[in-house]
């Protein structure tokens, strides 16, 4: 069998150039990619500097897709940020104005806390156990 990875998930933003300076100046992840396509579209791709999936960010078109940002997973987390020091980068994203949802938790699967990205939807940063 092939090897195969997830490299890439859509998310539908309202502003390329608002999304860039959330998850570029606010989260810390590198912008990998911005290419004009034509007609005002762009190739936006960021990630985390350590590497893992990408997100593209691609800017609503028309009103139903408008009608999605923000909520693309009906209000569930729908992305999971992991961290191997949740202290410090929830320290971090607490002194950058990034809005959690809850205070950190400790589980048996790791330290949690619920965040908002800038239209609001809903991230896990997490550090595993192990």
């Amino acid at each position: 069998m092939t090897r195969q990875t997830i490299a890439t998930i859509t998310l539908v933003v309202a502003s390329y150039d608002d999304a860039i300076a959330f998850y570029r100046d606010r989260l810390g992840f590198s912008l990998l990619a911005d290419t004009p396509l034509g007609g005002g579209k762009r190739w936006v791709l960021v990630g985390p500097q350590a590497g893992g999936a990408r997100l593209l960010l691609a800017e609503a078109d028309g009103l139903e897709q408008a009608a999605h940002v923000g909520n693309q997973t009906g209000g569930r987390v729908g992305f999971f940020l992991e961290t191997e020091d949740f202290a410090a980068d929830y320290a971090r994203y607490t002194a950058a104005g990034i809005r959690f949802l809850e205070p950190p938790r400790h589980e048996a699967y790791g330290s949690v806390a619920v965040f908002e990205d800038l239209y609001g939807n809903k991230w896990d940063l997490i550090e595993p156990k192990g």
